[in-house]
C-alpha cells in the first residue's frame, strides 16, 4: 500500500506539472505525458492489488473499471475546467447576488439580479465592504450615514445641505470624497459621493460618479456587467 501511495503522489505531481504548462517531460510532449499518466496510475493500482492479496478475476476487473471511470471523470473535468468554473461561479452568484463573477482578462465584473429585483453589489469603500444597489438614477455614489461611518469617514462634522430624493422621500445629504472604492476588482480613487442624513436611505447606492468612469456597463434581464 505504501508503494501505491508513493506512485500516486508521483503521478499527481506529473499532473500538476502538466496543468501548470510546465512543458515536456523526458522527451515526451505535454500531451503524450498527459495520456500516459492515467495508464501509469491504473497499472500501479492493478499491480498493487495483485501483490497485496489474491483476488478473484471479477474483483480485479471491477477495480479496473472503477479506476477507468474515475480517471475518465477527472479527464473531462480538466478538459472543461473553464466551463465548470464559470457554472460554479454563476451558481454561487445566485446564492450571493452581491458577489461579482470577475473576468480579469476581459476586465469585467458580472452581478446577478437579487431576489428583490435589484442588482445588489458588495463594494469595498476605504477597505470596508459595503452593500450597495446599482442605480443609474443616482447622480453620485450615495452612502447611508452608517455605511459612511463604517468606511472611516468623519460624519460628525458633515454639513447636510444638499437636497436629495430617496425612496423614503426628500432628504438632505453632505458632499464627501472617497479615497477608494473597489467593485468587482475595478478600482477607483478620489470618487465624489454623498452621505445622507440618518434614516434618509435604507441602502447605499452605486451611482454615476462611479459608473461614468467605466468603459461601459450593460444590463440584461438577470445580469449586470461592468467593464473597466
Amino acid at each position: 500500500m505504501i508503494f501505491i501511495g508513493i506512485a500516486l503522489l508521483v503521478a499527481g505531481g506529473l499532473a500538476l506539472l502538466i496543468s501548470s504548462d510546465a512543458g515536456s517531460l523526458v522527451g515526451m510532449s505535454q500531451q503524450q505525458t498527459a495520456q500516459l499518466i492515467p495508464l501509469l496510475v491504473l497499472l500501479v493500482v492493478f499491480a498493487g492489488g495483485l501483490f497485496t492479496r489474491r483476488r478473484k478475476a471479477s474483483e480485479l476487473v471491477a477495480s479496473v473499471v472503477l479506476w477507468i471511470g474515475i480517471f475518465g471523470i477527472a479527464a473531462l473535468s480538466y478538459a472543461y475546467r473553464d466551463e465548470i468554473v464559470g457554472v460554479a461561479s454563476r451558481v454561487a452568484g445566485e446564492f450571493q447576488p452581491g458577489v461579482a463573477l470577475v473576468d480579469a482578462e476581459q476586465g469585467t465584473a458580472t452581478f446577478r439580479r437579487g431576489t428583490g429585483g435589484h442588482f445588489e453589489i458588495d463594494a469595498t469603500i476605504n477597505g470596508h465592504t459595503t452593500p450597495m444597489i446599482f442605480d443609474t438614477g443616482a447622480s453620485a455614489v450615495v452612502l447611508t450615514l452608517e455605511d459612511a461611518s463604517a468606511a472611516g469617514l468623519d460624519t460628525s462634522n458633515l454639513s447636510f445641505t444638499i437636497p436629495v430624493s430617496t425612496a423614503n422621500g426628500t432628504g438632505r445629504a453632505a458632499r464627501v470624497r472617497l479615497d477608494q472604492i473597489v467593485v468587482g476588482g475595478i478600482v477607483r480613487e478620489d470618487v465624489l459621493a454623498f452621505v445622507t442624513e440618518a434614516e434618509a436611505l435604507e441602502t447605499s447606492l452605486l451611482g454615476m460618479t462611479f459608473l461614468e468612469t467605466l468603459t461601459r456597463y450593460s444590463v440584461t434581464q438577470n445580469s449586470l456587467e461592468l467593464t473597466d
